[in-house]
């Protein structure tokens, strides 16, 4: 057998080849991830939990089961991690927040059972903003991840941590969730591939809500065709969840492989290219569309105009649901329980819990979210936001009958540094720009980096298709990150400065 500490660099595509063809034991090469947590997430903090013996001993039990000549799932024996948002049974869920530290779920979310019983091993659970609100991982309650390329800047957000995760080798896969970027926006600034599906694809039971018309779960990986692998594994209908969609998705990994893009038309999106987006982002982008167009694709211009009122409408309707959703979370059932010691009442108790066990973002957040319901301005504010939500999905109907993917940008800048932008809030709103029409209109999209840009850190283009047509995406993913491959001499994070103990 191979040392199991060279494959860690593999994609997970071919260290599953690795497994099924012996030259590796899932029981070693969990342990070689595991060590390389140890080794270097002191510094990222990527992991908020790590499940050392749970991954283990479903590594132990995969090994048993190929040494019988079972025949498995095409990803069984690769570690996996998961993001805080998601509930696991047996290991913590906090979703970033002090109000549920320490809380051990008693069930599974549907991905998580599809990941066991796929035979994956799950490494533990990945940092995050408090409930998902933040596009740089700084509002986690358990401290800020940073990003591996520089650890002076940050991961993106919410779900830096699985990105940093993956972008460190500390995980071939992590799932993450997509509320308005959380998986695309961190693929691009650390330069990992993330997806967000289409909504109602991938099953949002046991996922922890913010904004239940907006949240969305998806593979967080180093390769397309990782991403496909994992995407097919945890998609697919489930009767515990009401919106959950039926039917099939066809082939993503299929696509991924193709590598065919000829007659494929490609839609830039006029008012997600220009003002506001850092000008060496722009040279990436802008290269990779004439990479594609190399390949016999079409780039065409598309406009999709109301995508400029999509930023205000998603800050309305986000924090009205997350406003809803959140007022479980009272200390009277599980997590946190703050008691006054003067005359405790129901009352005194949620206030005192609720005024301990949530961050400054997400009070943020819910006063926004509560103001915008209630009386008297329910219709000027989230009335008026969902019909600039329907005006959004209005735009991409029509960009496509024009186009068969769109593009742009995935976030204006590369990683900003640790405390740039925490004091200021629309600042860091910005940052989702391009990726927050996608939730709005429930469409699915990837990141895939795109080069590098200011400071040699990495930046990422978006591709979006129509709702259920994911496999567009894998497949003008999958020729555009074989064909800058080429031309980089190897994949992007090949060119990382390395983290300590990366000499494996």
């Amino acid at each position: 057998m191979a040392p199991a500490h060279d494959t860690i660099r593999l994609s997970a595509a071919a260290m599953a080849a690795a497994l099924a063809a012996g030259e590796v034991s899932s029981e070693d090469l969990t342990r070689a991830h595991l060590a390389r947590i140890a080794d270097v997430d002191g510094d990222l903090n990527a992991f908020l939990h790590v499940s050392e013996d749970d991954a283990l001993t479903t590594a132990r039990q995969v090994d048993a089961r190929r040494a019988a000549g079972e025949d498995l799932p095409a990803l069984a024996g690769v570690p996996v991690a998961v993001k805080d948002v998601v509930v696991t049974e047996g290991m913590p869920t906090t979703a970033g927040s002090r109000i549920l530290e320490g809380w051990v779920p008693p069930y599974d979310a549907t991905l998580v059972t599809k990941l066991r019983e796929a035979g994956l091993p799950i490494l533990g659970k990945t940092n995050m903003d408090e409930f998902a609100m933040g596009s740089s991982t700084e509002t986690s309650a358990y401290g800020p991840t940073r990003n591996p390329w520089d650890r002076d800047r940050i991961p993106g957000g919410s779900g830096g941590g699985s990105a940093a995760a993956v972008a460190a080798f500390e995980a071939p896969l992590a799932i993450g969730t997509d509320t308005g970027g959380s998986i695309r926006q961190p693929g691009a600034v650390t330069g990992t591939v993330g997806v967000k599906p289409t909504y109602g694809s991938i099953s949002r039971y046991g996922l922890i809500a913010m904004a239940s018309s907006l949240d969305q779960a998806g593979p967080v990986t180093r390769t397309v065709e990782d991403a496909a692998l994992l995407h097919e594994l945890i998609a697919g209908h489930d009767p515990r969840d009401s919106t959950s969609l039926t039917g099939g998705f066809g082939s993503f990994l299929d696509a991924a492989r193709s590598r065919d893009v000829a007659g494929l038309r490609v839609g830039v999106i006029e008012e997600l290219e220009g003002e506001g987006f850092a000008p060496e982002v722009r040279a990436r982008f802008t290269e990779s569309l004439a990479a594609l167009e190399r390949a016999g694709a079409e780039i065409v211009r598309v406009s999709c105009p109301n995508f400029r009122y999509a930023l205000g409408a998603y800050y309305l309707i986000m924090p009205s649901e997350a406003s809803s959703n959140l007022a479980k979370f009272d200390g009277m059932r599980y997590g946190l329980r703050v008691v006054p010691e003067d005359h405790p009442t129901a009352e005194s108790v949620m206030k005192a819990t609720r005024g301990q066990g949530f961050g400054a973002e997400v009070k943020r957040r819910i006063l926004l979210g509560t103001y915008a319901l209630s009386a008297g301005y329910y219709d000027a504010y989230y009335g008026s936001a969902q019909k600039v939500r329907t005006l959004v999905q209005r735009d991409f109907a029509s960009a496509f009958e024009k186009a068969d993917v769109l593009a742009s940008p995935t976030s204006p800048t590369v990683a900003f540094r640790l405390g740039e932008k925490t004091d200021d809030p629309m600042a860091m709103y910005l940052n989702d720009i391009a990726t927050i029409p996608a939730n709005l209109a429930g469409t699915p999209g990837i990141s895939v980096p795109s080069g590098l840009a200011e400071d040699g850190l990495p930046a990422g283009i978006q591709f979006l298709a129509p709702a259920l047509a994911d496999d567009r995406l894998y497949r003008v993913g999958g020729a555009l990150e074989a064909l800058l491959e080429d031309s980089w001499g190897g994949p992007l994070l090949a060119q990382a400065p390395d983290l300590k103990g990366a000499s494996l």
